[in-house]
């Protein structure tokens, strides 16, 4: 088993900090694993709403919930909303006896009511899968061709990460969308989901997918809203500066983990990864991630202008700004991008992340840094 340290001590922070504590996430990534480790050392009760039983046991749920003390976990919760509800005068009680964690992969954007009924009462914790700081340095390449989901990452072999990464897939867009009331047909948002990946970090154009779809630009927008809202795409907003310069306003989307990316790309090896045209799209996305799950997601956004200069990645953190470019080929050097870059955001400091095995510096604000070493990147930025 993998150590989630970091996590684990995120988990810990929230859960003394907040009456309730939501633990989000991708289906599969570890949330239940990581509740698991701490109810088995603290005790504590457990409701999985999966399960028949427990359903049936929380039909009542502020009567049988009231009553416990310690630590409570409810597991899949986005698959009852009513419970939000109940746990609003449970976490309001003076005494505190008990601490609420709360697992779901869906996002309270979509789980009607969730963010207005515990505003103020909840504290969030994101969970991706595995990530550079939890893997082996010689391990990095198969993170990147398998993803970060546990079962695909740690599989016996690649064409067994395959088999379950295509199982997923299949079994997300038919069996667990529905069951978040998501009605559309599971062979049509596999179609969508393919063509965010053919779009995997180029701007959004919601016209273009409404075209070859043959539907509306809204459904198209509605349709990324699900995939966004199921942590399975991720929307990086554009930072605009105010410059006096033509900047570009749609955002950039990603398929959140480079395994479920080569999946829907029919990319099985490594061997075939090197050789597809998405490559360097395939390691921005991946590198991207790995920083954005050492550093978090807060006020991070991507920089670009009609005339050509681009930013893969902008950071605010305390009142500074920090610049990320991700490169696949493993001798980078400076850019004319990062050069405007630096004078019109006011970078503090920017890095250009390749998978080489050599870190070293191409400008005086500007470092060439290996992968295995973002550990120094969130060391300047702060790690989340």
């Amino acid at each position: 088993m993998i150590n989630r340290k970091e996590a684990m001590s995120r988990l810990e922070t929230a859960l003394g900090e907040n009456p309730v504590t939501a633990l989000l996430g991708p289906r599969q990534c570890g949330k239940t694993t990581l509740a698991r480790m701490l109810a088995d050392r603290d005790g504590g009760h457990w409701f999985d709403m999966e399960s028949t039983e427990d359903r049936a046991a929380l039909s009542q749920p502020e009567l049988a919930l009231k009553k416990l003390t310690g630590l409570v976990v409810i597991d899949e919760i986005q698959r009852h909303p009513e419970l939000f509800a109940a746990l609003r005068p449970l976490a309001d009680r003076r005494s505190k006896p008990a601490r609420f964690l709360i697992l779901g992969s869906a996002s309270p954007d979509i789980v009607k009511g969730v963010s207005e009924t515990l505003a103020g009462r909840v504290g969030f914790v994101d969970l991706t899968g595995f990530h550079t700081g939890e893997v082996k340095t010689d391990e990095l390449d198969d993170l990147w061709l398998r993803g970060g989901f546990p079962r695909s990452f740690l599989a016996n072999g690649d064409a067994a990460s395959w088999r379950w990464r295509s199982d997923f897939i299949r079994t997300f867009l038919e069996r667990d969308l529905p069951q978040l009331g998501i009605r559309t047909p599971a062979q049509t948002l596999r179609r969508f989901w393919t063509m965010v990946g053919h779009y995997h970090g180029q701007t959004w154009n919601a016209a273009e997918l409404a075209r070859a779809l043959g539907s509306s630009e809204g459904t198209a927008r509605n349709y990324l809203d699900i995939l966004c809202g199921t942590y399975v795409v991720r929307r990086l907003t554009p930072w605009h500066a105010n410059l006096g310069k033509r900047e570009l306003s749609a955002p950039k989307v990603y398929v959140r983990d480079s395994g479920l990316l080569h999946s829907l790309l029919g990319i099985q090896t490594t061997k075939d990864l090197h050789s597809h045209p998405k490559l360097g799209a395939s390691w921005e996305g991946y590198a991207l991630e790995q920083v954005l799950a050492l550093c978090g997601s807060a006020d991070t956004y991507y920089w670009g202008t009609h005339a050509g200069a681009e930013l893969d990645l902008l950071l605010f953190r305390g009142g500074k700004a920090y610049g990320v470019e991700f490169k696949v080929n493993d001798g980078p050097k400076m850019t004319k991008s990062l050069h405007v870059a630096l004078t019109d955001l006011k970078l503090e400091r920017a890095w250009i992340v390749h998978p080489g095995e050599k870190r070293y510096p191409v400008h005086e604000q500007v470092e060439a840094l290996p992968l295995k070493e973002l550990g120094i990147l969130a060391g300047q930025v702060g790690i989340r």
